[in-house]
């Protein structure tokens, strides 16, 4: 469970942090507010990605592993 939970915070952190500064400089560009309303932005993603990505990680890890076998077994009848 720590592991879901530092990876939860880690790949939120990671993607909020990307993902405000580019739609904060999409909105923006870089003008003197920028990195004030980026850091506002990230303050309020953060905590709900971390909590998206707690509660839906293994749901879409299901989903993932499920879709990956799939196209392994395609990849092998093409193969035969």
């Amino acid at each position: 469970m720590i592991h879901r939970i530092l990876f939860s915070l880690i790949m939120s952190l990671q993607l909020s942090f990307l993902m405000t500064a580019w739609v904060t400089w999409i909105n923006l560009g870089w003008s003197t507010e920028f990195y004030q309303q980026w850091l506002h932005s990230f303050i309020l993603a953060w905590p709900a990605a971390a909590l998206i990505s707690l509660f839906s990680a293994p749901e879409i890890h299901k989903l993932a592993t499920v879709l990956s076998n799939r196209a392994k077994s395609k990849a092998e009848l093409k193969l035969k």
